[in-house]
C-alpha cells in the first residue's frame, strides 16, 4: 500500500472560557465549533475537529482559506 504524504496545516484557534470549560472556534474554518472541560481537552478536541473538517474538504478537493481572529494559539494538525 502506498504511503500518503502528510501535510501540516496551522490555524489560529480561539479558546473562550464558558464557565464549565472552553468553547473552541477556528475563524478560518467557518462552522467549526468544539469544546472541552479543560484547556488541554479543548486543544485535543480542536485538533480532532480540524482534522475531520480538513478531511472533508480534501475529499471534496476544496482547500481551506485564510482569515484570523480572545486567547489564540497555533495548532499543528497532520492530515
Amino acid at each position: 500500500m502506498k504511503k500518503r504524504k502528510e501535510t501540516i496545516y496551522k490555524y489560529a484557534v480561539i479558546f473562550d472560557s464558558n464557565g464549565a470549560g472552553y468553547t473552541v472556534t477556528v475563524p478560518e474554518l467557518p462552522g467549526l465549533v468544539t469544546e472541552g472541560d479543560s484547556l488541554r481537552e479543548a486543544r485535543e478536541m480542536a485538533k480532532d475537529a480540524i482534522r475531520c473538517y480538513l478531511g472533508a474538504l480534501l475529499k471534496e478537493k476544496a482547500l481551506p482559506f485564510s482569515k484570523s481572529g480572545i486567547h489564540r494559539e497555533r495548532i499543528k494538525v497532520a492530515v
